[in-house]
């Protein structure tokens, strides 16, 4: 069941994830014709996404991008576009993240992100950022199995997963640095700005960036860093899907690749009209984006971490876990924390996210 959930997750993820990368394309477009002011007029994204043509248009072009990469395959489409773009990314953060943090009042949003404020914890704050972790690390996904395969047996995992911590938590906080100060700036310290979603990236932040005074070459640089982070993301979950289709029907990466590219395109045009001519279709009350959105990250993934914990604590077992990690004589620190978490941690905290995510999608509680 953990198997066939975690093949099923990317490919129904990736054609509406896609759909918001299209989005990134037409802002930077914009940006580039110098139509920054006008991304910040009020109704512009509501008017853009209810449109229908251009928004087809700019998602089949980032399908294309994508597609193109994984048609080419793991070491000469992923491995050498991820060389060129993380490190990109890396840089855009910094340069974006200083320009935030020097503006007049961003010191106060630096404050709001880094200070802890008891009187905004709570339960419920702890469960969404469970819930982010999620889509941060990938988990549930099938992305971390299927690139885990491509791995050489004389690399540490355990150091991997060292580096995957340090890298994640870093950039996570450097989005942070980029964001929240620049609208605590623009908004005179009013945290109730931060608004989640795309609210914040398509219309808050065209807001802030058409209040500073260079605001065309920042909103260029900003939307090229999120176009390389979504790109590098819907590839991850494309080559997901690619390899499952690979390994259970024995395909060729190219048919695979155009198999998962019509549904990319299908499912994908779904929540690309939704907005607009199929506005008027919905499903328990939600457009098909967000369905799609509800559908895998609040019932799918966490059900899929349930039962992965299940495998590997009651199916696998822990001892084969620790023969994988330790070959070549590599080390295995942690492995009475990992037990104790695979074991007894994971399962519950999984349950708790899944039922707290339905709860909160149908009304229930409020996160």
């Amino acid at each position: 069941m953990a198997a066939g959930i975690n093949a099923i997750i990317p490919v129904l993820i990736v054609p509406y994830y896609s759909v918001i990368g299209g989005w990134v394309v037409k802002y930077l477009f914009e940006y580039i014709r110098g139509n920054g002011s006008k991304l910040a007029e009020d109704g512009y994204f509501s008017g853009f996404i209810s449109s229908g043509e251009a928004t087809e248009i700019c998602f089949v072009i980032f399908c294309m991008f994508t597609l193109v990469i994984i048609y080419a395959g793991v070491q000469n489409g992923i491995e050498r576009v991820s060389k060129i773009m993380m490190p990109i990314l890396i840089v855009l953060s910094v340069i974006i993240a200083i320009y935030s943090v020097t503006r007049p009042g961003a010191i106060e949003g630096v404050k709001y992100f880094l200070v802890p404020n008891v009187k905004n914890f709570s339960w419920m704050t702890v469960v969404a950022a469970m819930g982010q972790m999620f889509y941060s690390l990938s988990i549930a996904m099938g992305i971390l199995v299927t690139f885990g395969s491509y791995m050489r047996k004389d690399t540490s995992i355990e150091d991997s997963t060292r580096n995957v911590e340090i890298f994640d938590t870093a950039i996570a906080m450097m989005a942070g640095l980029m964001i929240i100060p620049a609208v605590f700036a623009f908004s005179g310290g009013d945290p109730d700005t931060l608004q989640a979603g795309p609210s914040l990236m398509f219309i808050t932040i065209p807001k802030v960036f058409a209040s500073m005074g260079l605001g065309t070459p920042v909103g260029i640089l900003f939307f090229v860093l999120v176009l390389c982070a979504a790109l590098t993301s819907s590839i991850a979950l494309t080559e997901s899907a690619v390899s499952t289709f690979q390994d259970e029907l024995k395909w060729c990466r190219q048919k695979s690749t155009l198999v998962v590219g019509g549904i990319m395109i299908v499912l994908g045009s779904l929540s690309s009209l939704g907005y607009g001519p199929l506005g008027f279709v919905k499903i328990i009350g939600m457009q098909f984006l967000d369905f799609f959105d509800f559908l895998t990250n609040s019932v799918m993934m966490p059900i899929a971490a349930l039962t992965t914990c299940l495998l590997i604590s009651r199916v696998i077992g822990v001892k084969k876990i620790e023969e994988e990690v330790t070959l070549e004589g590599a080390s295995f620190k942690r492995k009475k924390v990992f037990n104790f978490m695979i074991k007894y941690l994971c399962p519950i905290f999984a349950a708790i996210i899944l039922f707290s995510s339905v709860a909160n999608a149908f009304g229930w509680i409020s996160m």
